[in-house]
């Protein structure tokens, strides 16, 4: 119960954030390229143990000279840090990013509130696509069950298209979570978990995406690849589960 208790607590917390956060980042700065949406219908789904997969995605359109500047491991890496700038901003600083050396820690203000703890990121990129995947280790939005021995992460995989014209090119942009056990639909219910957290994640990544529009990557806080060239090549993609139900 202690552990639910907290979950309720930092998602309450969510929600008084929720309109002064939107209002703050839709006044920032202009858009230089254009987001478009482009989720699937079925973006959330749960199968039949518990585990939630769930897809935001977005194709960015952009100067074809801003690409070619950025396709590189360490924007690439920028990318990633955005996203958690991103969160921090919405949440009017009250959810906020732990760096240690072996893992990431989504905290709720500061230690030992810790929502979400991921190990090390992973990065992957060749000439059409890059990849960022954080494994989930553990936390308080992870069920019990699922501590430490699970298979979930968080992942942001950017993708070059067919250019829109000789000046303008295209990239599809992907956040995807999958393979989590979320506390909140084992301890409380499933449909409170799709009522809160699952609809702020949601709405959370729309926003991240679309503010990709501006091309304002944060600089990265540990820097690994500000020298660095090379990254592993992504696998391909792996098929979606068919076992899967909308959550």
């Amino acid at each position: 119960m202690a552990t639910a208790a907290a979950v309720l607590a930092a998602i309450a917390a969510l929600g008084v954030a929720w309109f002064a956060g939107i209002r703050r980042l839709v006044a920032r700065a202009t858009a230089i390229a254009r987001a478009t949406i482009v989720a699937p219908e079925k973006h959330t789904t749960m199968d039949e143990r518990g585990a939630v997969r769930s897809v935001q995605a977005a194709d960015i359109s952009l100067p074809a000279e801003a690409l070619e500047r950025l396709w590189t491991p360490m924007h690439l890496e920028r990318l990633a840090r955005t996203y958690w700038r991103y969160l921090t901003r919405w949440t009017l600083g009250l959810i906020r990013v732990k760096y240690d050396e072996d893992e990431r820690a989504v905290v709720f203000l500061t230690r030992p509130f810790v929502l979400l703890r991921f190990r090390a990121p992973e990065y992957e990129m060749d000439s059409r696509r890059g990849r960022v995947r954080w494994r989930i280790a553990s936390g308080l939005l992870v069920s019990r069950a699922a501590q430490g021995g699970g298979d979930g992460y968080l992942q942001i995989e950017v993708s070059r298209c067919d250019p829109v014209d000789e000046r303008t090119a295209r990239v599809h942009i992907e956040v995807e979570v999958a393979n989590f056990y979320p506390a909140l639909a084992s301890a409380v219910a499933r449909w409170f978990y799709v009522a809160t957290q699952s609809r702020i994640h949601v709405v959370v990544t729309h926003g991240f995406l679309r503010s990709l529009a501006r091309l304002d990557l944060a600089e990265s806080v540990v820097g690994r690849y500000n020298t660095q060239d090379g990254l592993p090549e992504p696998p391909r993609p792996e098929p979606t589960s068919p076992e899967h139900t909308p959550a």
